[in-house]
């Protein structure tokens, strides 16, 4: 290369990182959030009476601002609070002054040690960015399902018809702790119900596989859309035995994360829906392929995580807007005694309202209250 084809080489690399720089994260702030909810949230392995979301807010040196965030459930995945919030400090610290694409690749080549750390960041990213996924262009209404609470048999029906009152069609139903007792409150359900709403059974992963197939065997399939996740997520063969053993189609929840996952979810008959949560997928955009992927390999995908804070409820309905035609699980907004917005979120009839042109804005005086660590990063 000759000396004027080097300098014009060297010019051109020098003007590629000033674009970068010129277009680049300029500050991240980082929050550890504390969310108290309005009554406890009780799941087969944990009972929440708060809500601990990371929140991620990102600036550019455009002005432009976005944000994410994920909420880590202990016992549902090996991951770890201190452990994603670990990582998250150290992504922050080697992202400032990276474009949002590379801040992107940094944190995606760690995404197996704490996917939904990794989720809250790109999110961000994709916010900044002004990813389409992240925008309603139109009015939607997007029909939400809800928990069934009451575990005295004789409360169910007021609680049902509260539920139908405020307009829900979908009803979740934690089961897994004791087969017998479990039938007999899903028929309670079932006769309250009275075919005027869907019911979703949820084990969390609880039940083995023997107590699993009874549980199944002794359903009267009635108003029952599907069982979900039965067994242990690393345990395939025993959701396979309970899927070929159930007249309800099973949809796998936990070990869903990946393309492969769903290829081999699909390859189990009897499985009919695998649900997706944006806060294991890794950002909006893979998020979309991954519900886009549920249905080429013959399946319903179901979107929502009911752990999931405000803004978390209003990235995947974004989401759900595009690609989703039955009830959401997104409605973890619905559960904490405050919200993350100056414009909420607006519910009613059972569902989320979102106008065209929707844009969240962040209530920071409510959020400084409600964050219990922060770190800041800056170049």
């Amino acid at each position: 290369m000759n000396e004027g084809a080097a300098l014009r080489k060297a010019l051109k690399e020098q003007g590629k990182r000033r674009v970068q720089f010129l277009t680049g994260i300029k500050k991240i702030r980082l929050r550890w959030l504390d969310l108290p909810l309005m009554r406890p949230y009780r799941l087969s392995y944990r009972t929440f009476e708060n809500f601990e979301p990371f929140l991620v807010e990102v600036e550019d040196d455009d002005g432009n601002r976005g944000f994410g965030d994920g909420h880590i459930s202990p016992g549902s995945s090996s991951e770890t609070r201190d452990g994603g919030w670990t990582l998250l400090n150290r992504w922050c610290r080697e992202a400032v002054g990276l474009s949002t694409a590379d801040a992107k690749a940094l944190v995606l080549k760690d995404f197996e040690k704490s996917k939904v750390a990794a989720t809250a960041f790109v999110t961000a990213l994709e916010v900044v960015e002004g990813d389409k996924l992240a925008t309603i262009e139109k009015d939607v209404e997007l029909p939400l399902l809800t928990p069934v609470n009451e575990t005295d048999l004789a409360a169910i029906p007021r609680e049902i018809d509260d539920w139908l009152a405020r307009g829900f069609k979908t009803f979740k139903v934690k089961v897994g702790k004791d087969v017998d007792a479990d039938l007999r409150r899903v028929a309670a359900i079932q006769a309250a119900v009275n075919g005027q709403a869907t019911l979703r059974l949820d084990a969390n992963r609880a039940f083995d596989r023997a107590d699993a197939i009874r549980f199944v065997s002794g359903l009267d399939p009635e108003a029952i859309e599907l069982f979900e996740q039965p067994c242990d997520a690393d345990d395939w063969e025993a959701n396979a035995a309970v899927a070929d053993a159930s007249e309800i189609p099973l949809m796998l929840d936990e070990p869903i994360c990946t393309m492969s996952d769903i290829e081999r979810a699909a390859a189990i008959d009897g499985v009919g829906y695998c649900k997706l949560k944006l806060k294991r997928f890794g950002g909006l955009e893979r998020l979309r392929a991954g519900l886009d992927s549920v249905r080429k390999h013959g399946m319903k995908p179901v979107l929502g995580d009911g752990l999931g804070s405000e803004l978390h409820s209003w990235l995947e309905a974004c989401v759900a807007s595009r690609t989703i035609d039955n009830a959401g699980e997104f409605n973890g907004f619905l559960k904490p005694r405050d919200r993350l917005f100056l414009n909420p979120l607006t519910f009613r009839d059972g569902a989320i309202h979102i106008p065209a042109g929707y844009r969240p804005e962040l209530d920071m005086a409510r959020i400084e209250a409600m964050t219990v660590r922060q770190e800041q990063f800056t170049i």
